[in-house]
Parts: structure tokens; sequence; C-alpha cells
């Protein structure tokens, strides 16, 4: 499976936190396709098929990350 660079899974990341946190889910047609494009996008590049196993798979494959990290996990 090709991977993408650290560079691009970080902004891709930092994106949709930054539009997550904003809420941009009940923002405006165009904000919420931006939205639904980067999540599309972090599950090509990760190989996944949700939104929240690519976050966790992207951010596994950062620089730093540690595989017995569980603060990456949600309640």
């Amino acid at each position: 499976m090709l991977m993408a660079h650290p560079a691009v899974l970080r902004n891709l990341v930092e994106q949709y936190d930054t539009l997550q946190m904003l809420h941009a889910e009940n923002g405006t047609p165009e904000v919420r396709q931006r939205m639904d494009d980067i999540a599309y996008t972090l599950c090509v590049s990760t190989g996944t098929c949700d939104i929240d196993a690519a976050l966790v798979a992207a951010r596994h494959q950062l620089p730093g990350a540690r595989p017995q990290d569980d603060s990456l996990l949600t309640a």
C-alpha cells in the first residue's frame, strides 16, 4: 500500500481538526464540502473507511507517534 508523506498527513489532520473545532459541519455548504473532502482524502491516504479510523491511523504514522500511546483513543 502506498503511504502518504507525513507532512501531507499532518496538514490534513490539522485542517480537519481545525474545521471540527469550528463546527464546520454546521457551516455553509462550501465549508461542509471542504470538511468532507479532507475526510475522504484522509481515508484514502490511510486505507481506512471512516474518518475516526483515518485520524487514528494518520496520527500513528506521524513522526513521534508511539505505538503504545492510547491518548489517541477517544472515550
